[in-house]
């Protein structure tokens, strides 16, 4: 199994899922956005394309140029049929790549939040959990890209999870999150902290890990029905 990492900053990687590709011999390959040599294969020589999250907008390409290339690898992609998974930044690439409008969610989402499944999700979707909290850091959200139909929401941002054909999920929210990702988070991007009905305090943010394990099984179970 080929599997293409989109990563945008050094403290955004695969987290979870690294336990799930590990144990299916899963080969990885990285294309980082932040170092000066960043290349992306042919899209058709890849089994699974995940694209991670990141500080940045979708919307910086006058500053991050390399995010029109990256788009545009997207889109081919998922045009070619290849399977395609966004969390957070990467699932509103994914949306931008489709033309939907990603702009400034009414409240920055911080911290760890109940997602429940949407009422209406179509025949042969992802099925979310009823209800299942998971760990939110994010202050923009998407538009639904044509054709797609909304998995999750939450309370402060009803676009938290949507699919698109059967290859293609993206997530607003972060279920392959692990404690070592969070500290960093919390090191990196301690400015984006403002005190907000939905943003919570360093010490809520760094939960213990039994906290995580829920999430983490929903990535494993959102990787089974991707490559499945």
């Amino acid at each position: 199994m080929r599997v293409q990492v989109l990563q945008h900053v050094p403290f955004e990687d695969v987290g979870s899922m690294a336990e799930w590709l590990q144990a299916r011999g899963a080969e990885l390959r990285y294309t980082r956005f932040f170092e000066a040599d960043a290349q992306l294969p042919d899209p058709g020589s890849c089994d699974l394309i995940v694209a991670m999250g990141g500080p940045m907008s979708v919307n910086d390409e006058a500053e991050l140029p390399w995010l029109i290339e990256e788009k545009a690898f997207l889109r081919q992609a998922i045009d070619a049929g290849v399977a395609v998974l966004g969390i957070c930044l990467g699932a509103q690439l994914i949306a931008s790549a489709l033309g939907a409008r990603v702009q400034p969610n009414a409240v920055a989402e911080i911290g760890w939040f109940p997602v429940w499944r949407a009422e209406s999700t179509g025949e042969d979707s992802f099925v979310f959990p009823d209800r299942i909290e998971l760990l939110h850091w994010h202050g923009e959200t998407f538009e639904l890209p044509e054709g797609a139909r909304l998995l999750a929401s939450s309370e402060a941002c009803r676009h938290q999870a949507f699919q698109l054909g059967r290859r293609v999920i993206g997530l607003q929210c972060h279920p392959e999150m692990t404690p070592a990702i969070v500290a960093d988070l919390l090191h990196q991007c301690a400015d984006e902290l403002e005190p907000g009905p939905w943003v919570q305090t360093p010490a809520q943010l760094a939960a213990e890990a039994q906290r995580y394990q829920p999430g983490h099984a929903l990535m494993a179970q959102v990787l089974d029905y991707l490559l499945g």
